[in-house]
């Protein structure tokens, strides 16, 4: 999809929400019931509702730019990414199965775009830099571990601290652990919805995440130590 073709796609996915609102405040209607399920707002979005596709953006939306800031560490990119998963979803609802929640669903679409644009950038940043101190540049740049309240003043100097070794190391790991740590800590899900999400046995989920997580461990010991003899990363 050329960019045209994707800002026009993204405008009629927000055309469809602000209509549904619309159509809610004329009918009288100020919400879709909370207790119908994704499912069935599925069905009826596929049939044309666009009170409930707007209802399934309005359940969503925030948890799908967790998903994708914990993988970025940008929350601009993170809210791309998430308006185009929207984008996607609404082309190819009607192919959705349920074979799985919707949730799932959408996490999987938000996870390969977030990795399609972390390999995006990865490529830009070897073409654009030339010295290791625009690298080390970049690497300082601005904190953004999945945690929206770290800005907080009243957080300690000491997990603040943390905080940013966490997300030194976070950096340090591949694509797929970082997928797997933000779906198990950040949003929680079970280690079959992780499999669902990623298209991955439920046994690699489980090696991945021992992997990742040793691989945070060993990062940050890295780091204390360098830290500790007064060194800079």
């Amino acid at each position: 999809m050329n960019k045209a073709s994707k800002i026009q796609a993204k405008q009629s996915v927000q055309l469809k929400v602000v209509q549904g609102e619309k159509d809610e405040k004329s009918s009288g209607k100020s919400r879709v019931n909370e207790t119908i399920t994704d499912s069935m707002l599925v069905e009826r979005a596929v049939a044309g509702d666009g009170i409930a596709f707007s209802e399934l953006v309005n359940r969503h939306y925030e948890k799908a730019v967790r998903v994708a800031f914990g993988m970025l560490k940008d929350l601009q990119d993170a809210e791309d990414v998430a308006q185009d998963a929207f984008v996607r979803v609404h082309r190819k609802l009607e192919g959705f199965q349920g074979q799985s929640a919707f949730s799932t669903w959408l996490y999987r679409i938000v996870v390969n775009l977030s990795i399609d644009l972390m390999r995006k950038k990865k490529r830009q940043r070897r073409a654009d830099i030339d010295d290791e101190a625009a690298r080390d540049a970049l690497r300082s740049e601005q904190d953004l571990w999945p945690r929206f309240e770290e800005h907080d003043p009243s957080i300690s100097f000491e997990r603040r601290e943390l905080h940013k070794q966490l997300n030194q190391a976070f950096r340090e790991l591949p694509d797929i652990h970082r997928a797997v740590l933000v779906l198990r800590e950040v949003q929680g899900l079970s280690y079959d919805e992780i499999a669902d999400a990623l298209e991955i046995k439920k046994g690699t989920v489980m090696s991945r995440l021992f992997h990742a997580r040793k691989a945070m461990q060993a990062q940050m010991a890295m780091i204390q130590k360098a830290e500790a003899k007064g060194g800079v990363r």
